[in-house]
């Protein structure tokens, strides 16, 4: 099985960047909806990277074992 992570970047303007990795197909936004809300909920820019074009390879919900790695 592939590492899932969520890589969390807070710039010194206050501006957020959520890097979804690990995770194919659309289920990265499922995944980061709760954050992104947590987090004001306003995207300025949303990229999709080649892994959330790819066909899911039966994700777990990653919601429910998320680790925070400093």
């Amino acid at each position: 099985m592939e590492v899932q992570e969520i890589h969390v970047t807070i710039d010194r303007n206050g501006q957020v960047q959520l890097e979804v990795h690990g995770i194919k197909g659309e289920t990265c936004l499922d995944i980061t909806q709760a954050l992104e809300a947590a987090l004001g909920g306003d995207i300025l820019l949303r990229e999709m990277t080649s892994e959330a074009l790819e066909s899911p390879d039966n994700n777990e919900d990653l919601s429910s074992r998320l680790e925070t790695k400093a």
